[in-house]
């Protein structure tokens, strides 16, 4: 919503389609803020079918998501289409995925990967992401750690926090990049602070086996309660192996430590 609601405001910024236009898609706004999804429909639609980029964006947002209208990929794929050839890193984005996911249209992952690249171009940080995923699983294009290493830090540096762990992942494993734990650590740490679950676990397992950190057990065990707590499968798992090497005082004082940590939006923790 905040993407949708930052798009709208772009566009009435940069309209250049006349006043009366711009009016229209100021109604549409209203309408879509209010939850008015027929209104905004109605605004909208003529304006896209006129080629307006950022009315054809939304109207593509609306039916892949069911504002207003019945679900219908194929129409928000079309939608998509027209903004995307405008050069909508939006557009480009969601039109990825769609390609990605097989929503709309047969699952293509080379088309996929080139609707991304575009996106990704334009510094959009989700789409250097789903690229970077996409150079990992080799999906669309040959599998290259390089090369995702490089989207992967595109996105990081811009503070996506999946990317950041994405980022850590190469460095632990060697991966595109020489082994690096000291990096690794730094990028799951970024995402770990962040609330990211899957960094969290990943900082565990660094504090597990003291690599780019000194060993420590009651550390690993606070970011693994804490990856549990947000969702992380092998959280509970991690702390398992963890508490064999601890006493029951060790363990009360992580436990104490987890939720000073979650009380300061995991900020400081521990240290």
């Amino acid at each position: 919503m905040k993407k949708l609601i930052l798009t709208f405001i772009a566009a009435l910024i940069f309209a250049s389609a006349g006043p009366l236009l711009a009016q229209d898609f100021d109604k549409g706004l209203e309408a879509y803020t209010a939850g008015d999804y027929a209104t905004a429909l109605k605004e909208l639609k003529p304006l896209a079918k006129q080629g307006d980029v950022f009315a054809q964006y939304v109207l593509g947002y609306m039916y892949a998501t069911s504002k207003g209208v019945s679900q219908d990929y194929k129409e928000a794929v079309k939608w998509y289409r027209l903004a995307a050839e405008q050069g909508n890193a939006d557009a480009q984005f969601d039109l990825g995925v769609m390609y990605s996911n097989g929503q709309g249209v047969p699952q293509d992952f080379k088309e996929a990967v080139k609707w991304y690249s575009l996106a990704a171009e334009q510094d959009y940080a989700q789409a250097q992401q789903n690229l970077g995923n996409k150079y990992v699983n080799g999906e669309g294009v040959p599998q290259d750690y390089k090369e995702a290493v490089k989207w992967y830090s595109l996105a990081a540096e811009q503070g996506l926090t999946n990317a950041q762990l994405s980022l850590g992942n190469r460095y632990a494993r060697g991966e595109g990049v020489p082994q690096d734990f000291k990096e690794a650590v730094k990028w799951y740490r970024l995402a770990a602070e962040q609330g990211n679950a899957g960094a969290q676990y990943g900082l565990s397992t660094m504090y597990i086996n003291g690599q780019g950190v000194p060993q420590d057990y009651i550390l690993a065990y606070m970011w693994a309660n804490l990856a549990g707590a947000n969702g992380d499968a092998l959280g509970p798992e991690a702390k398992e192996l963890i508490v064999i090497h601890m006493s029951q005082s060790d363990i009360s004082r992580a436990q104490a430590m987890s939720s000073a940590c979650f009380a300061q939006d995991y900020k400081n923790c521990g240290y």
